[in-house]
C-alpha cells in the first residue's frame, strides 16, 4: 500500500519538511508529517469505539482529504467530497458498511468518465479550520465534535463547485 509520501512524489509534490502545512496551512512545525500524525492520533477526545461517533472520523478522514489531495490518489476527491455531499444534503448517517458500496459505485461511475478530475481549491485556501485548529481549540468531546462538523461543513463549502456534479453521483448511489 502508497503511503501519503509515495502518493505526493507519484503526484509530482515535493513535501516540506518544516513549518505550517503547505496544504491547508496548519499551525505545525513540520509540515504536512505533522499534520498526518494529528490527523490520524489527534482527535482523542472522542470514543470512536462509539457507534455513535463513527460519523465524526469519516468527516475527519473527508475533510482532511479534500484539504491535501496532492498526497491521494485523484478519484479520492469524488469519493470524499461525493460522502460529505450524502451527509450534508442528503443527511445520511454514514457507516462502514455504506463506503465499500459508495466506492463500488464509484468504480462503475469512472468506467465512462476517465477524463474527469476535479481540480482542488488553491492551495491555503481549502478551509479555515485544520487539524491543529481542532487540537488546540476542543477541550472536551462536545466542543471537538463541534469543531468536526464546521470543519467537515467549511470543507464541503469550499468545493462548491462540484457540488452539481456529485449531486448526481449521489443521486445514483441513492437509487
Amino acid at each position: 500500500m502508497q503511503d501519503y509520501v509515495d502518493l505526493a512524489e507519484k503526484n509530482g509534490v515535493h513535501l516540506l519538511e518544516t513549518g505550517k502545512c503547505q496544504f491547508c496551512g496548519a499551525n505545525t512545525t513540520r509540515g504536512i508529517h505533522e499534520c498526518m500524525e494529528i490527523f490520524n492520533v489527534g482527535f482523542q477526545e472522542i470514543d470512536f469505539s462509539k457507534v455513535e461517533n463513527h460519523g465524526y472520523r469519516f468527516k475527519i478522514v473527508d475533510a482532511h482529504t479534500l484539504q491535501h489531495p496532492e498526497i491521494h490518489g485523484r478519484w479520492n476527491n469524488h469519493f470524499h467530497l461525493t460522502r460529505l455531499h450524502l451527509v450534508f444534503k442528503y443527511d445520511i448517517k454514514w457507516t462502514y458498511q455504506l463506503s465499500p458500496k459508495l466506492s463500488d459505485h464509484l468504480n462503475k461511475y469512472k468506467r465512462d468518465k476517465q477524463d474527469e478530475y476535479l481540480i482542488p481549491p488553491i492551495v491555503l485556501q481549502r478551509g479555515n479550520i485544520t487539524t491543529t485548529d481542532i487540537l488546540e481549540k476542543s477541550k472536551n468531546e462536545g466542543e471537538c465534535k463541534k469543531l468536526i462538523n464546521s470543519w467537515a461543513k467549511e470543507v464541503y463549502d469550499i468545493w462548491n463547485n462540484y457540488h452539481n456534479l456529485v449531486d448526481n453521483i449521489a443521486k445514483g448511489f441513492l437509487n
